[in-house]
């Protein structure tokens, strides 16, 4: 199995910037594909990135391109979200998420391709 622990989310104003952390551990090595997804109250989790297992291939949600880098650290065993210009739409919790598979035709954005998931950090976007 893999654990997956999200942290570095919190309370910002529009236009400021956050760095989420995904600590993962336990079978480290079946964590071929990560990502991060994000769910508000009463809507579907929703796809923000995804980055391969060597980090070399990303891929980002619409809403996110430009704004958000995607990034690991396979020696430290860590996933980040580095969030730019956040908006108040931005405003979800947010989840780390891992598969065992690598996608060579391309990452996956839906959660059902995922096996192991966090608990979750709170990002909250002031207007």
């Amino acid at each position: 199995q893999v654990q997956l622990a999200e942290s570095g989310g919190g309370l910002v104003q529009a236009g400021e910037s956050l760095r989420l952390s995904c600590a993962v551990s336990g079978r480290t090595f079946t964590a071929a594909t990560l990502a991060w997804f994000r769910q508000v109250p009463g809507k579907e989790r929703e796809f923000v990135a995804a980055v391969s297992w060597r980090g070399t291939t990303t891929r980002y949600a619409d809403s996110v391109t430009g704004r958000f880098t995607v990034s690991r650290d396979n020696a430290k065993t860590r996933l980040y979200l580095e969030m730019n210009s956040l908006k108040p739409e931005d405003t979800a919790v947010y989840y780390c998420a891992s598969s065992s598979l690598n996608y060579p035709q391309g990452l996956p954005s839906a959660p059902l391709r995922y096996d192991y998931w966090g608990q979750g950090t709170q990002v909250t976007v002031s207007s």
